[in-house]
Order: C-alpha cells, then structure tokens, then sequence
C-alpha cells in the first residue's frame, strides 16, 4: 500500500479528506478518511472525473457511499473504485448531506480510464446570488391524491462578472435523502449586463406521489449556488383511497357470492293442497276426535233446524202413573 494523499488544505478550519492509495483501478477498494467536519454529519463520498466541475454528473453516483461523522467530526470509510463518466482528472469527492453545505476533494487517478484536459471556463457573465431564495407556491387537491408537488424557485441573482449574461442556463437538481440529485437544465430568457441583478423564477417538480424531506439544489457554471431544503406531506388521499377499496371490495365480492349461492341452490318443492305438515320432533302429537255416524246418517254433517232440533230443557216433572189422583 502506498502511503497516504492528502488531498485538501485545513487551514482556516475546513474540512479535509484523505485516500490510502493515489491510484487504483476498478473493481479494487481504497479507504477514505476525514477530519475536521461537523459532528454526527452525514456524508457522501463518490469518485468524479473532470476535477468535478461539471457537478455530481461527472461522478459514478452508482458506487458511492455514505458515512457519519463521530463526535469528533472525523470518519474512515471502504470505498469502491469505479470508473465516473467523465475523463480524469478524477477526485474523490466528501460532501454533507444536509445542513450547512461543505465538501471537500481528494485527488485520485483511476487506473486505466482516460485522461482529457479539463474544458475551458466559460467567459460570460458570473452569476452570485445576493438574496436568499425561496419556494414559492404550495399543494393542492391533486396532490393529496398523488399528483406531482411542484414549486417555483424563486431567487435575486447579480452579474458579477465583466461580461453580461445572455439566456443563461441553470441546472436544477431535486435529492431525497442520501441519494444524488436528479439535474434538469433551465433556460433563463434574458440578458443580464454586468453588474446588474434580476429576480430568476424556475419551476421545480418531483415525481407523482413523493414525500418526505427533498433538498433543491441550483446550480450555474459548475457551481452551487443554492441549496433549499423541500419537505413534502404525505398524499394521505392515495392511502384513503387504498382503504377504501380494501373494505369496498370484498364486501361486493361477498354479496355476488351469495347471489350466485342463492340462485344455484336447490328449491325445496312446496307442500300438497290439504296435506298436513309433519309434526316437528319433540312435540306430541294428539289424536282428533272422532265422530261415530250410523248407517242412517247422511253424509252430510249433523245439522238440524229449529223445529226439528231435540228439546234441550230438562223436566223436573215425573209423569203420573195411571190411576193415580
């Protein structure tokens, strides 16, 4: 193992980093080592060709790695070599992740990759911001129910430079967490003369039914110039939505299964005119009176008229026998 680089000035309090080994090729593993950063930070390292000027777009954001700091600001983290999309000049890029924004390089070559001069600096305008940015707008109905949240960066940028700036081109990156930013290049209409500033409006949008806390990030010739920090609610319309149709469902379901239960089901066939129903088990069961008739009767019930209807007083009167007084 060759002794180890070091790869960014301390003075003035700024944060350094280190690697083991100044070249590697891909596939192997070096160690990277910090001192001076804020305590429990959290950190991305990631190997960047092009010295990094063109932003996070020239490092192999696929391989990085993340780390927190202990409490004496410093860490030691493996990390995987592999080749940027860019040529070298390659660094080994340490940055935090949220808070206050430092980073810090440590020069290193990866073996095997190629190596082109870094390109020249554009001479337009130089683009600062001299008030602080802000987001402008907020959610509506669609986006409790998933829709993407979207808002406008708003920001007050002046013209530094000895040349104006015509159209320029911003770079407007949205991050989640420890992942690295998703850019989209902006196009500012306008001209900019040196030495004068003008408010920039540019649009910002996530992806449908994003949540949590998001970090915007504007970037112009390869520069940082604004880091918001973005938190976006829950779409608690999506999870009412899977509620409901966890309840609604089966409830249909199970009234369809028993409609189609009820109408394959066998009929019971319904009962003969005059047939008496059975008795039911466990009750007793009483024979009718019976009517005894004589070979005389009709066979009609025994109804009788009025004059014919037998005597229903009762004499009390005994009959006298015959020669009595």
């Amino acid at each position: 193992m060759l002794p180890a680089a070091s790869a960014y000035a301390t003075a003035g309090g700024r944060p350094s980093v280190q690697v083991s080994e100044k070249e590697a090729g891909k596939g192997g593993t070096i160690t990277v080592t910090g001192r001076g950063w804020r305590a429990g930070a959290l950190l991305t390292l990631l190997i960047c060709g092009q010295n990094m000027i063109g932003g996070t777009n020239a490092c192999a954001n696929g391989d990085g790695r993340a780390v927190t700091t202990d409490a004496h600001g410093a860490f030691r983290k493996r990390l995987p070599v592999a080749e940027p999309p860019k040529p070298c000049p390659c660094v080994v890029h340490v940055a935090t992740v949220t808070g206050a924004p430092k980073a810090a390089d440590a020069a290193f070559k990866v073996a095997g990759h190629p190596v082109a001069p870094l390109p020249k600096e554009s001479t337009g305008g130089r683009l600062t911001v001299l008030a602080a940015p802000r987001l402008a707008g907020s959610s509506g109905l669609l986006t409790w129910f998933g829709a993407p949240p979207q808002r406008e960066l708003t920001l007050t940028v002046g013209n530094v430079g000895a040349a104006p700036a015509r159209n320029p081109v911003f770079r407007v990156g949205t991050s989640h967490g420890v992942f690295a930013p998703e850019w989209e290049d902006q196009q500012w209409r306008g001209t900019l003369p040196a030495g004068q500033k003008a408010e920039v409006r540019l649009p910002v949008e996530l992806a449908a039914g994003a949540h949590g806390d998001y970090l915007v990030s504007l970037e112009y010739g390869g520069k940082i110039l604004v880091e918001q920090p973005w938190g976006v609610g829950r779409p608690w319309g999506v999870t009412l939505f899977w509620v409901l149709l966890c309840l609604v469902v089966p409830t249909a379901v199970f009234r369809i299964g028993m409609a189609i239960v009820d109408r394959i089901r066998p009929r019971r066939p319904a009962p003969a005119p005059g047939r008496r129903h059975a008795a039911r088990p466990g009750t007793r069961r009483t024979a009718a009176p019976s009517v005894t008739r004589s070979a005389g009767d009709s066979a009609g019930l025994p109804w009788f008229t009025p004059d014919t209807a037998p005597s229903t007083t009762t004499s009390t009167e005994r009959p006298t026998s015959k020669g009595s007084a």
